[in-house]
């Protein structure tokens, strides 16, 4: 499960970086990878499954909802809503030593910007 939450946080910062950079389809991308590992994650740690459920509903889906929208504002606002609670589901699981921060820089791999 480390190793999927791993590529979920750098998910999570490629899909922030996206959706900034206007890139929308990126992001839309990044965000159905997020979900997909959450699906798997569920059926291979059961005891995740309830708050992994919870967390797609109350946070993902309504990011999805600002990406299809292509509402950057509300984008920014349920993503850092987002990040403050994996950080309490971290907690709750006695990893509290885990703590998501939103890098400051973009990553670098990939061009970001929107193409038309």
């Amino acid at each position: 499960m480390a190793r999927l939450m791993k590529e979920v946080g750098d998910r999570y910062h490629l899909l922030y970086y996206a959706a900034k950079g206007g890139n929308w389809k990126l992001a839309k991308h990044e965000l159905n990878v997020i979900i997909s590992i959450f699906k798997a994650g569920s059926v291979l740690r059961p005891k995740y499954k309830n708050d992994l459920t919870d967390f797609t509903q109350s946070y993902l889906n309504r990011i999805s909802e600002r990406i299809l929208e292509e509402d950057w504002s509300g984008f920014d606002d349920v993503y850092r809503k987002g990040i403050d609670e994996a950080n309490k589901l971290h907690e709750k699981y006695g990893y509290d030593y885990v703590r998501y921060v939103l890098p400051i820089t973009p990553p670098v791999q990939l061009d970001l910007k929107a193409r038309k």
